[in-house]
C-alpha cells in the first residue's frame, strides 16, 4: 500500500517542478488519480507526458503497491489557459 503522500514525493523526486495532487480512488491505497502539472511537459505528447509520470512511479507501479493510475498531465500554460488539453 502506498499514501497519496508517498505518490506525490515519488512523482516530485522525478518531476521536480511539478505540482501535484493526488487522490486515492478506493481508499485501499492502489488505485490513485493524480493530476501533475510540469514545464518538462513542454514540447510532449500526451504519451510522453504519461511516460514521464509513469517512470517517476516505476517502482510502485512494478511491485504492484499501485494497482491502477488515472492521470492528466499539463504544462503550466495548459493549467493557466484553464486545463483545456
Amino acid at each position: 500500500m502506498v499514501s497519496p503522500d508517498q505518490v506525490e514525493a515519488m512523482i516530485k523526486a522525478g518531476l521536480p517542478d511539478a505540482q501535484v495532487q493526488v487522490q486515492d480512488l478506493t481508499g485501499g491505497g492502489d488505485h490513485y488519480q493524480v493530476v501533475v502539472v510540469s514545464s518538462q511537459f513542454e514540447g510532449k505528447g500526451l504519451v510522453q507526458r504519461h511516460q514521464l509520470v509513469y517512470r517517476t512511479l516505476q517502482q510502485a507501479m512494478s511491485s504492484e503497491a499501485i494497482h491502477a493510475l488515472s492521470m492528466k498531465t499539463y504544462t503550466p500554460q495548459d493549467w493557466a489557459a484553464g486545463q483545456t488539453v
